[in-house]
């Protein structure tokens, strides 16, 4: 498609030769003649004087020879540009002689299985489910229209999907809550994990990401909630609108966040805390007690990060700090003396 096409699809505006045949979508650092790429930063502005490519989107006009498209968000424009002309491949409908399919169970319109998954009892597919190679769905599971699971995912008894659901390869979603008891013996004995997880739309987990059943009641991922790899959420968890959890997230049982919370990588929640809405955790950061107020927050306990901050950068300084504190106490001791 040419320029002004591109233009005309995403709501912006042409800067220079809106006939110009643009062939594919590229970062800054590899575009080709042809390609369009996007600059988002004061560093990718520099990138664009040695950039090959053709045509870049912008926020606002820049001094160029460069074709320009203008839009307010050019990162999200990139994104759909991006789906555009690289679509995900899928597959064509079917179901692989080697997959192996309960009795009773319900399929959606234009629905793939793949070879060696299973489905169990009480299952019921929407339309355009993708189960690739490996998943297991457990009885009674739901899953919505247009979701997808990639090889090896495992969803156990009763798990709820949505619409537009993505799971990774290896998610396991619904396993036992991590729950016991010590018996009269100092033995652990097993609480019995009796709830669910539902995962509501346009949800997105990454691979090998963990989801823990409920003890009673419901595990809760609302609507367009992103998780990266190698995630761990605890039992009776109830994750807020469109937050983001980076990887190496640990969340432990009960924890409740609220929407646009943002959970940077191997950052830690203890059990029952609560966040508020737009609340940031730092990287590494260890939440021990309710933070309510939206905002940064870093360190362990996580505190302000501004804060943290000024921790931090005291805390090389306290070896020559305690020094000066213990020569100051001898000459008092010298003066209370004389």
């Amino acid at each position: 498609m040419n320029l002004q096409e591109i233009a005309e699809r995403i709501g912006g505006t042409v800067q220079g030769d809106g006939t110009l045949e643009i062939t594919g979508v590229e970062s800054i650092e590899r575009a080709e003649p042809g390609q369009i790429t996007f600059v988002s930063d004061k560093k990718s502005k520099d990138k664009l004087k040695t950039s090959s490519a053709s045509a870049v989107i912008v926020q606002q006009v820049l001094e160029t020879d460069k074709a320009q498209v203008i839009h307010p968000l050019p990162a999200l424009v990139f994104a759909q540009l991006i789906a555009e002309f690289y679509p995900e491949p899928r597959p064509q409908p079917g179901i692989d002689d080697q997959a192996s399919i309960a009795e009773g169970v319900q399929l959606g319109k234009d629905v793939f299985i793949g070879p060696f998954v299973t489905v169990g009892q009480d299952v019921v597919l929407g339309d355009q489910v993708v189960l690739h190679p490996g998943v297991v769905i457990q009885q009674g599971c739901r899953i919505g229209n247009h979701s997808t699971l990639f090889p090896n995912v495992t969803l156990y008894r009763n798990t709820l999907l949505g619409n537009h659901v993505t799971l990774h390869a290896g998610v396991v979603i619904g396993a036992d809550g991590f729950g016991y008891t010590p018996d009269e013996k100092g033995r652990h004995f097993k609480i019995t994990q009796v709830g669910r997880v539902v995962i509501e739309d346009h949800v997105e987990v990454g691979a090998n990401s963990c989801i823990d059943r409920a003890t009673f009641g419901e595990t809760v991922v609302r609507e367009g909630v992103k998780i990266d790899n190698l995630v761990q959420m605890a039992h009776n968890c109830d994750i807020g609108p469109h937050s983001i959890i980076v990887a190496q997230v640990g969340i432990a049982g009960t924890c409740k966040l609220g929407h646009h919370v943002i959970l940077a990588g191997q950052a830690g929640l203890s059990d029952h805390v609560t966040l508020g809405d737009q609340v940031v955790i730092a990287g590494q950061a260890g939440v021990t007690k309710d933070i309510l107020e939206p905002g940064y927050y870093a360190g362990l306990p996580a505190i302000s990060a501004m804060a943290w901050k000024r921790f931090t950068t005291t805390l090389p300084k306290l070896p020559e700090m305690a020094r000066k504190i213990q020569a100051l106490e001898k000459r008092l001791n010298a003066i209370e003396k004389e």
